[in-house]
């Protein structure tokens, strides 16, 4: 349990290191993610870059597994 717990926080530290590039890179405005915007109104749903993160975690989790 605390490999895990530290394996998360490794990968969110590298993630948060890592936002200023990734944000350039456009994740988050795939195509497939959601976006309404109306005059007083926004909503968002990025299902396109969630799907990718999961796939990334997990091929990373599985790795550590091996």
């Amino acid at each position: 349990m605390q490999k895990a717990f530290i394996t998360i926080g490794l990968i969110l530290l590298l993630i948060g290191i890592l936002w200023p590039w990734l944000a350039k890179s456009g994740l988050g405005r795939l195509p497939g993610d959601i976006a309404i915007e109306r005059d007083n109104f926004r909503f968002y749903f990025p299902i396109t870059t969630s799907i990718l993160v999961s796939l990334a975690v997990t091929l990373i989790l599985w790795l550590m597994r091996k």
